[in-house]
């Protein structure tokens, strides 16, 4: 979960592969990912990323979606996400986006007030984006505990409780603004049972991993892009 350098070359890319697509027709759904490694894929490969699973899932589904840009990378914090990828997010216009994040603020120590007091104002700054509201889903921080390699990164704290804390911060702050949430805090301690579903690294979840949280997440998307919020 060690952060990376943030580049120039970063910002560059992720803004050409999103504006090449400008001129798309306005009924096509602009989806963007915000988030941290378990976004952007670490331990398996974007494509493999629960975010592109669901773009493929839903334009099976015959629902126009295109994802636009996964702007997660891996060691991020909400600060780099308000300071990084809400700029670019800003630009490429999105129409639908997701946000998992929080596992790094809590690696780091930070307190349970600053985190819900800057997830919060991430929240608000991606919805001001968006032309519907209700298009901003939300995912909980999965369980990295139950990995080979988690219990190196918890400092002697209780990982699972200390996960579970920030998750209620995360459902709060979601309520608080009407937004849906999808718990896949549960099914990733599955990875301490089947060591399939955990990648090469001993922490992050593998291709298979990502399929199931992908699983998931699929019918509360369908029904937030097909207007049904039930």
């Amino acid at each position: 979960m060690k952060s990376k350098l943030f580049s120039l070359s970063f910002v560059f890319i992720i803004l050409s592969a999103g504006l090449m697509h400008a001129q798309n027709s306005p009924a096509e759904i602009r989806y963007i990912a915000i988030g941290d490694s378990y976004t952007v894929g670490t331990g398996s490969s974007p494509q493999e990323a629960w975010p592109t699973l669901l773009t493929k899932h839903l334009q099976k589904e015959g629902i126009s979606i295109r994802l636009v840009a996964n702007l997660a990378q891996n060691g991020w914090t909400t600060q780099n996400a308000v300071e990084i990828e809400l700029p670019i997010y800003k630009k490429l216009k999105p129409t639908f986006a997701t946000v998992l994040i929080g596992v790094n603020d809590w690696v780091r120590g930070m307190p349970a007030s600053t985190f819900s007091a800057r997830f919060g104002n991430l929240l608000d700054e991606m919805l001001k984006e968006l032309p519907n509201k209700d298009r901003l889903l939300i995912m909980t921080i999965p369980d990295f505990s139950v990995t080979p390699m988690g219990a190196s990164f918890g400092n002697v704290r209780d990982i699972s409780s200390g996960i579970t804390q920030f998750n209620d911060i995360i459902k709060k702050e979601a309520k608080a603004r009407g937004l849906n949430v999808v718990d896949i805090f549960t099914l990733s301690q599955q990875m301490g049972q089947d060591p399939s579903l955990v990648a090469d690294d001993g922490l992050h979840p593998s291709a298979k991993e990502h399929a199931l949280w992908e699983n998931l997440i699929y019918p509360q998307a369908k029904r937030i892009l097909l207007g049904d919020h039930r």
